[in-house]
């Protein structure tokens, strides 16, 4: 027999010798459709570096590019859980729909507080986390903010909330808006007691949310194309009928109008609140 021997062209594994990539290893980005490894994806802190898309994250994704890796920040109120008082039931009931928020995601409610250093700066940050029923504004993100507020009065320490909310939490019905006022009256002593307040919002920031605490900063600012507003742009254009500007409820054209003060890529988030801090103190 010949040594060398044609066989045709093609992939010759066969079909038992195939193995698939690991879930998770690759993602695509929506927005320009390259598809990003995970490595390199948490390297460029999870936006694309084919256009800058920021993707969302988590809470302590926030946290590990905000704080000082040697020194490990303290998470604050981490006991606090929501109840079911108006006994909401829709496809399931509330507290089962929790249960299984808390299970999915190893998350007690929406939010969660820690306080840490960014470059020797002593900050208490509260960021939201999308993955647990949409961010939802709730009794339990009430309180912890509140508490939050009331840490920062009695250390001195600045205050920041990092936003990603789908709204008010509607299994809570009056008790879930009621958290707006009760949280944005909180602000009004942290100004009286002129310790900063800094408002990040991210990609959604809706509802409930946006309508108080979110832009009550000292300095409210977001990530680049955010969608940050009140009603979502369907509901708006169906309302109003008739077709909204380019661009309508992105970062982008919330600076461009006023409501915003400034964008920051999130490669510079921790190197802006440390100017900012710096500034402020």
């Amino acid at each position: 027999m010949s040594w060398f021997q044609r066989v045709k062209e093609g992939i010759l594994t066969r079909t038992e010798d195939k193995t698939e990539a690991p879930d998770g290893m690759w993602t695509k980005c929506p927005e320009c459709k390259k598809v990003c490894h995970q490595r390199e994806l948490v390297e460029n802190v999870y936006t694309c570096n084919g256009c800058d898309y920021h993707f969302r994250i988590s809470a302590d994704d926030y946290f590990g590019i905000l704080f000082s890796q040697d020194e490990h920040a303290k998470e604050l109120f981490t006991n606090l859980t929501s109840a079911d008082p108006l006994e909401f039931e829709d496809t399931k009931p509330y507290p089962d729909r929790l249960k299984q928020s808390q299970a999915k995601t190893s998350l007690r409610d929406a939010i969660r507080v820690a306080e840490g250093q960014i470059d020797g700066e002593r900050i208490v940050v509260a960021a939201m986390d999308f993955k647990f029923i949409g961010g939802s504004m709730g009794s339990v993100m009430g309180e912890m903010l509140s508490r939050a507020i009331d840490h920062c009065l009695s250390t001195g320490l600045p205050f920041m909330v990092i936003s990603k909310s789908g709204g008010a939490r509607m299994m809570e019905g009056a008790l879930s808006l009621m958290q707006m006022a009760k949280v944005s009256a909180k602000l009004g002593l942290l100004s009286q007691a002129k310790i900063p307040y800094l408002s990040l919002l991210t990609d959604p920031t809706t509802g409930g949310v946006t309508a108080s605490f979110a832009m009550l900063g000292d300095l409210n600012f977001a990530e680049p194309g955010a969608l940050i507003g009140f009603a979502g742009p369907r509901v708006i254009k169906e309302t109003i009928g008739k077709d909204l500007p380019k661009g309508f409820q992105r970062s982008e054209f919330l600076v461009e109008h006023g409501f915003l003060d400034f964008i920051v890529h999130r490669k510079d988030l921790r190197e802006r609140i440390h100017l900012l801090l710096k500034m402020l103190s």
